[in-house]
């Protein structure tokens, strides 16, 4: 005999020299289940070892596969699952308020120029839908940012839906007339020049949007906006001052973005040479 209690033996085999059963371990104070059934599968954790899932070498679904090199693999499947979830990350409300831009362009072009351009209820829902555009424009961003909802999809269509919506407002009114044609082509074409330089130094670094870029998007959407209602008296009068000091401010930031490019890029170039002569010494 080898001095082991019979309580504790429980049935033992001396042949086999095993425990009977893991049950009877557990129930008379010997190492739990769970311990024993590891112990014989390997490592494998599994509750439902005791109906022979851990004997029979076999992986419960969702359960970590281990034994292979570099350590455990994820289950079956989880990649997939991966993927979709970062594919449904898309769709955010950071997102969905820069489509929403984007299908406000065609109604906006359809109310300014119904009836001619002229009918001042038309012209307020044209304000009611520019409005609503220039304040998604405010919230997108900054739920991006915030809440981590930024995304490739959302990084390429919010400039696209700012320029959109500004564009087409700034062409109607000047095509009816109301906005002189350079004041268009004035903040058009510092809005399309500075994205194209933003794009042409990037290999250097990005340009950060400075407080003078935010106060003219502000300046300009209010400008705007006080053209697109049917104003008169001193209010039309207001808004001239307002869309001078706009294009005031889209010509001075325009250039302090040229002068942050040119120093970006002497910076980068003068890093890169530091580089290649460190490497050849």
């Amino acid at each position: 005999m080898t001095g082991v209690p019979a309580s504790a033996a429980g049935g033992t085999s001396s042949a086999s020299g095993a425990p009977a059963s893991a049950g009877s371990g557990a129930a008379s104070g010997g190492a739990p289940s769970g311990a024993m059934s590891g112990n014989v599968s390997g490592g494998v954790p599994s509750g439902g070892a005791a109906s022979g899932g851990a004997a029979s070498g076999g992986v419960s679904p969702g359960v970590v596969e281990t034994g292979v090199a570099g350590g455990q693999r994820p289950a079956r499947g989880a990649k997939v699952v991966a993927a979709a979830v970062n594919q449904a990350s898309v769709w955010n409300i950071a997102n969905f308020l820069t489509m929403l831009r984007l299908l406000l362009v065609p109604g906006f072009v359809a109310l300014m120029l119904a009836d001619g351009g002229y009918d001042p209820a038309m012209r307020s829902f044209a304000w009611a839908a520019f409005a609503i555009a220039m304040i998604t424009d405010l919230f997108d961003g900054h739920l991006a940012r915030t809440y981590d909802l930024v995304t490739d999809f959302g990084k390429i269509a919010d400039p696209i839906a700012d320029k959109a919506i500004m564009g087409a407002a700034l062409i109607c009114l000047s095509s009816l007339g109301d906005l002189p044609w350079w004041v268009t082509v004035v903040i058009l074409g510092r809005e399309l020049g500075i994205t194209l330089l933003r794009f042409v130094v990037i290999r250097y670094g990005v340009i950060p949007a400075s407080r003078g870029g935010k106060l003219k998007t502000l300046i300009q959407g209010v400008a705007v906006g006080m053209y697109v209602l049917a104003l008169t008296g001193w209010l039309a009068t207001l808004r001239f001052w307002v869309m001078a000091a706009a294009v005031i401010l889209t010509v001075l930031t325009g250039l302090d973005y040229v002068r942050q490019a040119i120093v970006l890029r002497r910076q980068g170039i003068a890093e890169r040479m530091a580089a290649a002569e460190e490497t050849e010494a």
